[in-house]
């Protein structure tokens, strides 16, 4: 189950810009935020399968959401653009960004190339 974050929560549980300026990855498994609007149509594509994501990789990945609205400092922070907006957080990389509705294969196939974290 994906977890909507607000830009507090994002900087405790993913990145503090206020206190690192380098990137620092503050979770314990790799990570996708999912940058969305509720009025935006890709966006209500694109999270069905996130959520199908979230279960199948249980306990391996953090699928969160970032309502970019309700949370336009954090949107701006990342300079999101438009919407929705993927970023890969893996454990010791640096995060990638990927714009547009992924389909799920190319998801998966994002989560075993930059979060290196394999399917079931």
């Amino acid at each position: 189950m994906s977890e909507k974050l607000t830009t507090a929560e994002f900087k405790q549980k993913v990145f503090n810009w206020d206190e690192n300026t380098e990137w620092k990855y503050e979770g314990n498994l790799p990570a996708i935020i999912d940058f969305y609007a509720d009025w935006c149509g890709p966006c209500k594509m694109v999270a069905p399968i996130l959520e199908e994501l979230s279960e199948e990789y249980k306990d391996r990945i953090h699928v969160y959401k970032v309502d970019t609205d309700k949370e336009q400092e954090l949107a701006a922070a990342f300079g999101i653009q438009s919407i929705p907006s993927l970023l890969f957080i893996p454990m010791d990389d640096k995060p990638q960004m990927a714009a547009g509705a992924l389909p799920k294969e190319q998801l998966q196939q994002v989560i075993k190339d930059v979060l290196k974290v394999d399917a079931a």
